[in-house]
């Protein structure tokens, strides 16, 4: 049992059930909770077939590399078959339970999330251009418009705005994980941006990103509701973010221990940096509720 929950990537799968709720939740109207009980149960079966399926796609890989290497399918906890089984009955039943019983709109951002993230990003790109994650990231990027569709069967600018936000923050959050695992994708021949430029232009790239997050950290100001108490969580987030990144690309040429140890700080601050604004989000709800 242990085994086939790791299959499904439980810790990604709370983030994403995390960012949808809030999606719906800011969304304008009365909150319709036995719909939002349905629309995250939807989400996390949609992402645990993307785990599985992605698991399934990459064993090979994932058998090479250290941080993957404990997972099940390398170990032979779970079979192949078993996880693409798994994997593809829960992308059919998400999809078809979000749209008979929320809406078909929020059904079809579901299916479009699996198609990114599943042929699109694991089958094609990661194997095949640095920029995959650039791209890829736009599946990641579309639970809380997910969620949003779910409470009003409609897009607006505040669904697009929370879309940008963690579309923009994907890069240098995976890049800097990326710096501190590249002999990793360069063994198992994953193209990812530091094997391919060098961790000196990975951290330029970074430091480009997490300019471009600053102003797009505040487009969830356009949501009624929304104001001074995220504008300046999201302010505070943005200085730290900041200072990591130039603190990273300070040491774009030195050795690859203090390089390493920036990009980890990097890292471990991005999680928190995208907690805390959907945290800030949410409890703009709770004040406007």
């Amino acid at each position: 049992m242990v085994d086939h929950l790791v299959l499904l990537k439980p810790r990604v799968m709370s983030l994403v059930v995390f960012t949808g709720a809030v999606g719906f939740l800011l969304a304008p109207g009365p909150v319709d909770w036995i719909r939002l009980l349905a629309t995250l149960s939807a989400i996390a079966a949609g992402a645990g077939a993307c785990g599985a399926l992605n698991m399934w796609w990459d064993a090979d890989i994932d058998a090479n590399m250290s941080r993957t290497a404990m997972r099940p399918i390398p170990r032979g906890a779970v079979p192949p078959n078993q996880a693409l089984a798994i994997g593809a009955l829960l992308a059919a039943v998400s999809v078809a339970a979000l749209g008979l019983h929320v809406n078909w709109l929020a059904a079809a951002l579901l299916a479009l999330t699996i198609v990114i993230y599943i042929p699109l990003y694991t089958m094609v790109l990661k194997r095949w251009t640095p920029l995959n994650i650039v791209i890829g990231g736009a599946a990641g990027a579309l639970p809380p418009v997910i969620g949003w569709a779910a409470a009003t069967n409609s897009l607006s600018v505040g669904a697009i705005s929370l879309f940008v936000l963690i579309f923009l923050w994907t890069p240098p959050h995976f890049w800097a994980l990326a710096l501190c695992r590249s002999l990793d994708y360069e063994r198992v021949g994953v193209p990812m941006l530091p094997n391919v430029v060098g961790p000196a232009a990975t951290c330029r790239q970074i430091v480009i990103y997490a300019l471009l997050l600053v102003p797009a950290s505040f487009g969830p100001l356009a949501i009624p509701g929304v104001g001074l108490l995220y504008g300046s969580i999201a302010a505070a987030c943005d200085a730290i973010l900041l200072w990591r990144a130039f603190a990273l690309y300070r040491l774009r040429e030195a050795e690859e221990s203090p390089r390493r140890k920036a990009a980890m700080a990097l890292f471990a601050f991005s999680i928190l940096y995208m907690f805390l604004l959907f945290a800030a989000l949410l409890a703009q709800v709770l004040v406007r509720g």
